[in-house]
């Protein structure tokens, strides 16, 4: 939204491709009417009769998430109303920089004596209006997006402990309202236990749901993606478009989505609208998988993270803090930091220019089933068996000692954490990071604090190592570690991992 006279976006010939052009007033104020003009991609709403300057409203269609129209309250009223609503980048009232914040633009229609004809007028501005936006979604250059069926169906599956256990809380304060706004219907599903979204995710009938959104932390959607994946119909389910919500203390995914849409730095309620935002407008790309084999044959799909040392083991320990919200992450940091680890074991890749990029969906020519490791081996082209050396064509790491391993495939590992900076969710690699023995306790602490902005690989730290990978193998030999997926803790073993590029669909920006 600005100050200005509208941008003449579309020209024909010299005329501005104004599609609808009309006077209405305040919806609360008879006395304040407005000439209101939509072009294909802005609203433009001036005051009638107001002094120069100021007095011209320009709404980007791209911000906008929908309009509905109404009659009036009683039938004394015989006007209609229409109400657009926006979310653009605005300035914060109380800090620097810009968030997502909600306008609305609300407009009584009384044409003439007929209610009726009224609230076809209105009707047809609201249906304009909601087309127009649909054709300006907010697209990046260079990506290929497909669009949410609508109306839609979506299925938001709740998880009502997570993060401080105000996930419900926050959807109805924030989001709900939203969809309604957007026209989205939905159904409201709280997990009951542990688990209990990769039940639903692996029973639902899909026919029924256009998407699939989870408003928690990461691990809900690790149920999700996994249920979805023990399917019979696996390779038509895992198309099935995913949304988040963040309602966690990490929120690394819907941290990911929002730095994909290239918007500025955004956490906590400002992060919960972001992705509200983009859910509404439906926009839906690839994102990559990767197929996680552990020692006891189990085969797991991940989606964010595989990590072993340091960063395994302040997600898990930082789960009393979880009462603390996100800052749980740097309290565990500063607790593991007090009594820092090294862990010994063997480390190996296939560096991504050693294999090239696979077509999806096609990760096999049979449904995946994760207690059956003749077939998750057959599947995982790249991988040998766990009881064979890796092919020469891989990289055998010679250090032995480590303070972490990090294989990562979003862009952030934490809201506050951007840890891969080029990373985007269907790169088709893995960017694996591995911090080795001797760094000491301010470095690693340096390292850490410059994630935050994505700067630690500028940090010089000889101790960092960073590659594109494929595909990895880690056998630790340390009695006592923790291995996580996803940030969900494991079994502690040998593992092994590969990409599966765009095998899965993102709802985002």
């Amino acid at each position: 939204m600005e100050n200005s006279e509208p941008d003449p976006s579309r020209q024909r010939n010299g005329v501005v491709g104004v599609l609808l052009r009309g006077e209405f007033t305040d919806a609360l104020n008879d006395g304040l009417r407005y000439s209101v003009s939509l072009t294909q991609s802005s609203l433009t709403v001036r005051r009638i009769r107001a002094s120069p300057g100021g007095a011209t409203l320009v709404f980007n269609l791209t911000d906008c998430v929908g309009c509905r129209a109404h009659g009036g309250p009683g039938s004394a009223d015989v006007g209609a109303y229409f109400a657009a609503y926006f979310y653009p980048l605005q300035r914060r009232w109380m800090s620097a920089g810009v968030a997502r914040q909600r306008v609305e633009q609300r407009f009584r229609v009384a044409l003439v004596r007929d209610p009726l004809a009224n609230l076809r007028e209105a009707e047809r501005w609201a249906r304009c209006i909601r087309d127009a936006s649909v054709l300006q979604a907010p697209r990046r250059d260079g990506v290929v997006y497909t669009q949410v069926r609508r109306p839609c169906r979506v299925m938001i599956l709740v998880n009502p402990h997570s993060g401080r256990g105000q996930a419900l809380q926050r959807f109805s304060a924030h989001v709900e309202a939203m969809l309604t706004e957007a026209a989205v219907p939905y159904t409201l599903v709280t997990t009951e236990h542990q688990n209990h979204a990769r039940e639903l995710a692996r029973k639902a009938d899909l026919s029924q749901w256009d998407a699939l959104v989870i408003m928690s932390g990461d691990g809900l959607l690790f149920e999700v993606i996994n249920g979805l994946m023990e399917r019979e119909d696996w390779q038509e389910a895992i198309r099935t478009p995913v949304g988040i919500l963040p309602g966690g203390s990490g929120n690394a995914l819907a941290a990911s989505v929002h730095h994909y849409s290239q918007s500025p730095p955004a956490w906590n309620e400002e992060l919960l609208l972001s992705c509200g935002f983009l859910l509404c407008k439906g926009l839906v790309g690839s994102m990559d998988l990767v197929s996680v084999h552990l020692a006891s044959r189990q085969r797991l799909f991940s989606f964010l993270s595989l990590a072993w040392g340091f960063v395994a083991d302040v997600d898990a320990e930082s789960e009393k803090y979880r009462h603390v919200g996100a800052i749980r992450f740097l309290m565990g940091t500063l607790a593991r930091l007090a009594s820092l680890r090294v862990y010994r074991g063997r480390l190996a890749y296939l560096p991504a220019t050693e294999a090239p990029k696979e077509p999806a969906p096609s990760l096999c020519s049979t449904p995946p089933n994760q207690n059956s490791p003749e077939t998750g081996t057959r599947e995982d082209s790249l991988l040998p068996g766990l009881d064979r050396p890796v092919p020469g064509s891989w990289t055998v790491v010679r250090e032995e000692d480590f303070v972490l391993v990090l294989a990562i495939y979003q862009s952030h590992l934490a809201e506050d954490l951007w840890a891969a900076p080029g990373a985007a969710a269907d790169d088709g690699v893995i960017h694996l990071f591995y911090v080795t023995a001797g760094i000491s306790r301010p470095a690693l602490l340096r390292l850490f604090l410059a994630m935050e902005k994505g700067g630690h690989l500028a940090c010089g730290c000889p101790h960092l190592v960073y590659e594109k990978v494929r595909a990895l193998r880690l056998e630790p030999d340390s009695p006592q570690g923790r291995i996580t997926v996803d940030g969900e803790t494991v079994e502690y073993g040998p593992v092994q991992a590969q990409i599966h590029p765009g095998l899965a669909r993102l709802i985002c920006g």
